[in-house]
């Protein structure tokens, strides 16, 4: 039963990660209310499943990574509720909604599920794979419009043309104006965020169920998960903390490196795909 609630404590969780997905997605405010809601009666769920899994075990349940996932997403989800409660703090979910439900529905993959077919789990591969190569394709137009930002406030501070060849020059006087390319880098930022949060779901989600819990182990899930912390990052400090300009744009290229390892690190699943 502690497995059931706690998958059904992930599900409840879904609703923040929905309602920040509107959020970047430009949908006004999203629906934070109902997203609290069930936010709340997630945390319950998982504190139930917490409690059973500690009583079947007899202490708490951090004897391995899932187990540890489950109770620091628990931890994380308390400390959000009582922040909002008492500061009114509703901007954190941007991070809070996607990190506790990522860390719970790794946790909620301890226990192997049987009997899927293999037409299923192919599907999840392939969802995998058209959502990261869009949230990569995203990334990457975030990363050139970054360097186009950099190069263009360059040329402005500068106040006279940079020291380039007559043709290059001449592209760089065609560049957008500053916050054409900023509310470019917001926008395919958001959409990449959001692609690459629906891989990470879905690959996890084949990956248990094609192996099992032994994916956990593979340094290149890890490198994955990574990546996608870093781009969580880079989306809240955006959101909240303001980043615009110069500070975001370089936070953008290094994100693009890291993903390019992980992707590097992944290619091997395209003869997975051809089989």
């Amino acid at each position: 039963m502690a497995v059931f609630w706690l998958r059904m404590a992930t599900a409840l969780y879904g609703v923040g990660l929905l309602h920040v997905m509107a959020v970047l997605l430009r949908r006004r405010e999203g629906f934070l209310k109902p997203a609290l809601f069930a936010f709340l009666i997630a945390a319950v769920l998982h504190f139930v499943a917490i409690v059973e899994l500690s009583v079947a075990i007899g202490h708490l349940p951090v004897d391995n990574f899932f187990e540890s996932a489950t109770v620091c997403a628990f931890l994380i989800a308390v400390l959000f509720l009582f922040v909002y409660w008492r500061y009114d703090a509703a901007s954190l979910s941007v991070c809070i909604f996607p990190l506790v439900f990522v860390l719970t529905q790794v946790g909620a993959m301890e226990s192997p599920i049987s009997g899927w077919p293999s037409t299923n789990i192919r599907a999840l591969l392939l969802v995998h794979v058209m959502m990261v190569l869009l949230g990569y394709a995203s990334l990457l137009l975030t990363a050139v419009a970054s360097l186009f930002y950099l190069i263009q406030e360059r040329q402005l501070k500068r106040k006279k043309p940079l020291d380039l060849p007559a043709y290059v020059a001449q592209l760089f006087k065609r560049l957008p104006p500053l916050a054409t390319l900023d509310n470019l880098i917001t926008n395919a930022m958001s959409f990449g965020f959001v692609f690459i949060t629906l891989g990470v779901i879905a690959g996890s989600t084949w990956a248990f169920i094609d192996a099992g819990t032994a994916w956990i182990r593979d340094p290149r899930i890890a490198l994955a998960f990574i990546t996608w912390g870093f781009y969580l990052t880079m989306v809240f400090l955006r959101q909240t903390a303001g980043w615009r300009g110069r500070k975001a744009a370089l936070m953008a290229v290094a994100v693009l490196c890291c993903s390019g390892l992980t992707w590097a690190a992944h290619v091997g699943l395209r003869s997975l795909i051809s089989k």
